[in-house]
């Protein structure tokens, strides 16, 4: 490891002009690049305390050797020089966008006497059109089977091409009216061209003019009762709007745009493309990049321009770029576009109308891309094995934590405080064994005493287990004083075994504990397993701000590497039990608002109160009922009845109605729902079935 303080220019050395920079490490391998409107300023900011660094950036210096600059005359020269040299040395420390897949063109080679359409990948050629990229390559095979019945191009290869030529005989296309057969000279060059032309025309969006001219044809052929031609000039009408149909109108306006949305957490980060042109999306593409620098949104934007536009030039740069956030500053980038369109390019956030809307729709499908690329990570097995074996060693562990519950506490203004365990099993998401815990020690807004709690609760009813089971003696561990609290969940009585005998799941340990925050929280969990003597669970907290991996009784967090995948499971785990925990908070908070006098009821479920409103059609009516009256009611004994009564008496009637413009009362019926809204008690998950199955401990 570098200091940077060896390799630090002198004052006075670095001019203060706009430029481009590049860090090397001990072999002179090219590790970052960069630009700057102020080169002294700029490499100034690097060359501090490393403290007041950003962590990969700290990384990037220390392992950086030397740097070099070179002076330009404007900003934008400067972007051109920068994207040019990350594609040239493809330095490690750089945003560098990775396409989750190789997107299909659909390309018509103009550059050839007779030019053929095709499906093509790869590095685009001079004098080719593309329309695209396509998700798939049948969707562009389906486009031109449509499209050939009115511009019958060439399609076939070079080598079929020759054949034809040779034997003076068309291949099948050419016999079925699908190639207008230039290979025997049934259409000479310029004609040909001229229909691979049209061909491109309609593609860029140009639809209207050859549809119109069609049916112009097609009455023309009818006037004439030439019935089987007008026929065939239906059928080709039919097709063209059909093939128009596989690409929607978005843009009533018919826009050529295309719009860039981000979706992005601490690590990764997913961009998402629309091609929109004429209105209509022509291709989509994504790109997944690991976060190797410190960037921000509009970094993130302007790298995703450079990859898009820079080896672009003409109508392949749309009029109007939309973006989720704006490059810091915006004049060069959009100088820049500019520049390789040959006209004016709008670069903007959209604020409002269709194009928002469609923005919106661009970034859902870039979250899709980021969680669908981390699934595919997380589900890969050796990815998972290794992952557990970084946090073992990074942790100190004895062996990989096959277990891992992590804890989170969630709260609105220290209302509805609620907490989540989620857990983790070879690295996989156990949604079935998904806990909730309400907060009921304590009032008020106290993240670490609420840590303290949940796991004193937890860990109570796995000791709890681990008696009735034999496998644990309180008076062998110490834990004798506390034996009465063992087992007591806030008046619950869990069953302890499954029906084959076995303990329930709840009861397995696990390996490791994560908690959702830094020294605070992690040192509040570590005293809850203390008090309950619990020495063989590890514990560690993962902080949201820099990623630290925070253990008790260390002063020094641990850091594990970016690129690790064992951080990236902890972040994954983290993320799990803050979505979790958020997901019931919200819940909860919608049930008290929704909460009426029948809920106070114990042991009165969401039957019986839709029964009893049924009944007496109204709480009102259910409020001046007698208990003898009440138990008429089906399935309510008088035990229930008396607690009902009890239960509306305590609770406040609302004030009656006035008509304000006349003073009258209004007598009003409460609304049935009142007291029965219907919510189920355990609710709150949103998800799959077994997160629904989740029990409130």
């Amino acid at each position: 490891m570098a200091d940077p303080s060896s390799y630090r220019p002198k004052p006075g050395q670095i001019p203060d002009s706009p430029g481009v920079y590049r860090f090397r490490d001990e072999h002179r391998r090219v590790i970052y690049v960069g630009k700057a409107k102020s080169l002294r300023q700029r490499l100034a900011s690097y060359f501090q305390d490393l403290s007041n660094l950003h962590p990969r950036t700290a990384t990037m210096v220390t392992t950086a050797a030397s740097v070099e600059w070179t002076v330009v005359s404007t900003e934008v020269e400067a972007l051109q020089l920068e994207y040019s040299w990350i594609k040239e040395f493809d330095p490690r420390f750089n945003v560098k966008y990775r396409d989750d897949k190789s997107y299909p063109y659909l390309a018509v080679t103009m550059n050839e006497e007779f030019p053929r359409v095709q499906v093509m990948r790869g590095q685009k050629k001079k004098g080719v059109r593309y329309f695209g990229p396509y998700g798939h390559a049948w969707a562009i095979r389906d486009t031109v089977d449509l499209l050939l019945r009115v511009f019958p191009v060439r399609t076939c290869s070079a080598g079929v091409f020759k054949n034809a030529e040779r034997t003076g005989r068309p291949c099948l296309l050419g016999y079925i009216g699908k190639c207008a057969a230039p290979c025997v000279e049934r259409v000479s060059p310029q004609e040909h061209r001229e229909l691979a032309e049209d061909f491109c025309e309609f593609m860029t969006g140009r639809t209207g003019t050859y549809i119109r001219r069609i049916e112009r044809q097609m009455a023309d052929a009818a006037e004439d009762m030439e019935y089987e031609k007008a026929g065939r000039l239906r059928d080709d009408i039919g097709a063209l709007k059909k093939a128009m149909e596989k690409s929607a109108v978005v843009l009533t306006d018919a826009t050529d745009a295309d719009l860039i949305a981000l979706a992005e957490d601490e690590l990764e980060a997913a961009v998402q493309i629309f091609h929109v042109r004429g209105g209509r999306v022509r291709g989509q593409r994504g790109w997944v990049t690991d976060k190797v620098e410190a960037v921000t949104s509009g970094d993130l934007v302007e790298h995703a321009l450079q990859q898009l536009y820079g080896e672009e030039s003409g109508d392949s740069v749309p009029k109007e770029v939309l973006v989720p956030a704006l490059p810091e500053p915006i004049e060069p980038v959009q100088e820049w576009l500019t520049e390789r369109r040959g006209s004016n390019v709008s670069l903007r956030i959209p604020q409002r109308g269709d194009k928002k809307a469609l923005m919106e729709t661009v970034a859902r499908n870039a979250q899709q891309s980021l969680v669908l690329h981390k699934t595919k990570r997380a589900s890969d097995l050796t990815t998972r094995s290794r992952a557990l074996e970084e946090i073992a060693e990074a942790l100190e562990l004895d062996s990989a934590p096959l277990r891992i519950e992590c804890y989170d506490i969630s709260h609105l203004q220290g209302d509805d405080v609620v907490a989540s365990m989620v857990v983790f099993e070879d690295g996989l998401a156990r949604k079935s064994e998904y806990r909730r815990f309400q907060i009921k020690g304590f009032e008020g807004q106290d993240d670490v005493r609420s840590m303290h709690e949940v796991l004193t609760r937890r860990f109570k009813r796995y000791l709890s287990d681990k008696q009735q089971t034999g496998e644990w003696d309180p008076d062998e561990s110490g834990q004798s004083g506390q034996s009465g609290e063992i087992g007591e969940t806030n008046g619950e009585v869990s069953a302890l075994t499954e029906e084959d005998g076995r303990p329930k799941r709840f009861a397995y340990p696990p390996q490791l504990v994560v908690v959702d925050g830094g020294q605070p929280q992690v040192a509040a969990a570590q005293r809850a397993l203390d008090e309950l003597g619990i020495d063989d669970i590890a514990v560690c907290g993962l902080a949201k701000r820099l990623e630290e991996v925070w253990v008790p009784g260390d002063d020094d967090p641990v850091i594990l590497p970016r690129t690790s995948e064992g951080l990236y499971l902890l972040q994954r785990v983290r993320d799990e039990a803050h979505r979790f925990a958020i997901t019931y908070q919200r819940a909860k908070r919608a049930k008290r608002f929704k909460a009426g006098p029948l809920d106070a009821v114990p042991g009165l479920g969401d039957a019986r109160k839709q029964t009893l409103i049924k009944h007496f059609g109204s709480v009102k009516k259910l409020r001046s009922a007698t208990i003898e009256q009440i138990c008429e009611v089906p399935g309510v004994g008088r035990k229930t009845a008396e607690s009902i009564v009890a239960a509306l008496a305590g609770a406040v009637p609302a004030g009656p109605a006035v008509n304000t413009a006349t003073g009258e009362i209004i007598e009003e019926e409460e609304p049935a729902s009142a007291g029965a809204s219907g919510d189920g008690e355990d609710h709150v998950t949103a998800g799959t079935s077994e997160e629904r199955r989740g029990q409130e401990t």
